[in-house]
């Protein structure tokens, strides 16, 4: 059917034009009905992409793989996967607007199209099945609509503002746990491929020391997927993009739990981001800080190295 263990299409359906959607899923903004055709729309879509993302993977090495730097990989996949998406949304609605990893960039009006075609690129590469399709939608500057499509796990991860997050028809809700030293926590490191002076190893020694464990999926779109399942309790990282977690963010808020920057805000969202369940947040901020403070301190006491 598709996507690996047909859970997608078994639970969502599979047509663009009659999709099912789980009981509970409800429409709550004022334009309820515009809006709940676009979220199937988009639900099939996701769906689509997770199929064209298989198919690729199925080539293994034959699949075309450049560079956009030394570290940083792009696939004939990511291509044609945004191609893909992109074409169907001018089809669909022609004055919306794009934004996509891969350059597929088009202006539009009120809405806006948020699109990462394989995020986990190099998690895709290898074989590996912790890469995902990540899709927002975004109404005068807020999204309102997100999916999440990891087609080699069989999840596909959908959220409305307002109307909860859902993974396969099921509701998702942000874990309870409520200390560090019980949480597991999701981190990546974009800063180290971009060559970043301050990047992510100081947070990581800071904070590894007082968690339960830490994973490292190489998706930020699944780690946000993960943390609003309850999965994991936290997730950061540096220098991302908007399409990096345009989606995952609206799953996260809406099962419950929180996001910001590192400071607490929202002001520098993309170059940190900080997600969690809630209640472990205030002490990931309190690590955050005392970073700072560090190297702060070390700067003052003369000429050093930054890592």
């Amino acid at each position: 059917m598709g996507l690996s263990t047909a859970c997608c299409a078994v639970k969502w359906g599979n047509e663009y034009g009659g999709l099912r959607l789980p009981a509970g899923y409800v429409f709550t903004t004022k334009e309820a009905g515009v809006q709940a055709t676009m979220k199937d729309f988009l639900t099939g879509l996701a769906q689509e992409a997770g199929q064209m993302a298989l198919a690729y993977r199925a080539r293994g090495q034959e699949l075309q793989v450049d560079f956009k730097s030394e570290r940083d990989l792009v696939t004939e996949a990511d291509r044609a996967i945004e191609e893909m998406i992109v074409a169907a949304i001018a089809r669909r609605y022609p004055g919306h607007g794009v934004t996509g990893e891969e350059g597929g960039d088009q202006a539009g009006l009120e809405y806006r199209w948020i699109i990462d075609p394989i995020d986990g690129t190099a998690a895709f590469v290898h074989d590996q099945p912790f890469f995902s399709t990540s899709i927002a939608v975004e109404r005068a500057g807020e999204v309102v609509l997100g999916a999440v499509c990891a087609p080699v796990l069989g999840e596909l991860y959908l959220a409305e503002r307002g109307g909860g997050a859902w993974c396969n028809g099921r509701r998702l809700r942000v874990s309870r746990r409520g200390r560090l030293g019980e949480s597991m926590l999701a981190t990546g490191f974009a800063c180290l491929r971009s060559g970043l002076a301050e990047n992510n190893l100081p947070y990581l020694l800071a904070l590894l020391p007082q968690l339960r464990d830490l994973r490292r999926y190489g998706s930020a779109a699944i780690d946000l997927a993960y943390v609003a399942a309850g999965r994991l309790e936290g997730y950061w990282e540096l220098n991302l993009h908007e399409y990096d977690v345009a989606a995952g963010l609206l799953l996260v808020a809406e099962a419950g739990g929180r996001y910001s920057d590192f400071r607490g805000a929202r002001a520098g969202l993309y170059g940190e981001v900080a997600a969690s369940n809630g209640l472990v947040h205030e002490a990931l901020l309190a690590a955050f800080a005392a970073v700072r403070a560090a190297r702060q301190g070390a700067s003052g006491a003369g000429p050093v190295a930054r890592t």
